[in-house]
């Protein structure tokens, strides 16, 4: 195998972005392998077409000697992981050396990662973003829709980066809802679309919610980065939204055409922010 194509390994979690890379690289030609990781990838995508193998999170070791043993060169971590089980957490040798080796250092989601990637690439391996490979994945700055933030929406917007910012670096999450300038509710461990519902109980009458979704300022690039698809816009809408603001250039958004058509029909604005320009 040439370096030219070097082989791709895939550590998929939920949602339908590991699904996506793994239809690119199979238009692009690129060989690539894949660990699903168990209670978490969607099984429906794993149809026998490709080289696949299910794990537990507390299996990492034995999936990363499986992706040497296939000639895995790069590696993309991609999907959504949800709170480990006891059971999920029982480790194989090497992820219990990896374990006692990063202690207590490691208190944060981000700090859990890095620890994961220094660990992963000193074993030879080169960790890539799935916006080193799909490039158009990243969200664009500017309005993409018809509707644009109005007076209120921008304040809205501008309250929401700053909170959003703080938030990031504490390390506790990527999304702030904001109306008519409250804070209705932070993104903690039940993620985007779980806040988006919670916040519809508290709801004010009058101009709607704005969702505001950053990039945390020490948050790896290749890991993790905030995340918007059709599914965002269903739940902002049935809870009542005027739109979302989003991390341009530092965030993914999943079928993008979609998306938009999607906002434009509920009538929602949907902006690409650059956080520096609202502080």
């Amino acid at each position: 195998m040439s370096d030219e194509t070097r082989k791709i390994g895939i550590v998929a979690g939920g949602g339908s972005l590991p699904h996506l890379l793994i239809e690119h690289l199979k238009q692009i030609g690129t060989p690539f392998d894949v660990l699903a990781i168990s209670g978490n990838a969607d099984k429906a995508y794993f149809d026998g077409s490709f080289d696949y193998k299910w794990i537990r999170i507390g299996e990492a070791g034995t999936g990363f000697k499986y992706f040497k043993d296939s000639g895995v060169k790069d590696i993309v971590m991609i999907g959504t992981i949800f709170r480990p089980t006891l059971a999920d957490l029982v480790p194989d040798l090497r992820t219990a050396a990896f374990f006692a080796k990063i202690g207590l250092k490691a208190l944060g989601d981000d700090g859990i990662l890095r620890a994961l990637v220094k660990e992963i690439e000193h074993d030879g391996f080169k960790v890539l973003g799935i916006h080193e490979v799909l490039p158009d994945i990243l969200l664009k700055e500017g309005v993409l829709t018809k509707k644009k933030p109005d007076k209120q929406a921008l304040s809205d917007i501008k309250r929401g980066v700053e909170v959003a910012l703080a938030l990031g670096k504490l390390d506790v999450g990527q999304a702030v809802v904001v109306q008519q300038g409250l804070v209705l509710g932070l993104e903690g461990i039940e993620g985007t679309d779980e806040l988006i519902k919670r916040c519809s109980n508290y709801k004010r009458k009058g101009d709607g919610a704005v969702l505001v979704k950053l990039r945390k300022q020490q948050q790896d690039m290749r890991l993790d980065l905030p995340t918007i698809g059709v599914k965002t816009i269903e739940n902002a809408h049935l809870s009542g939204f005027k739109g979302l603001a989003v991390h341009a250039g530092n965030a993914l958004i999943v079928d993008e055409k979609e998306v938009v058509e999607l906002a434009n029909r509920y009538k929602m604005f949907l902006i690409g922010v650059n956080p520096s320009e609202y502080l």
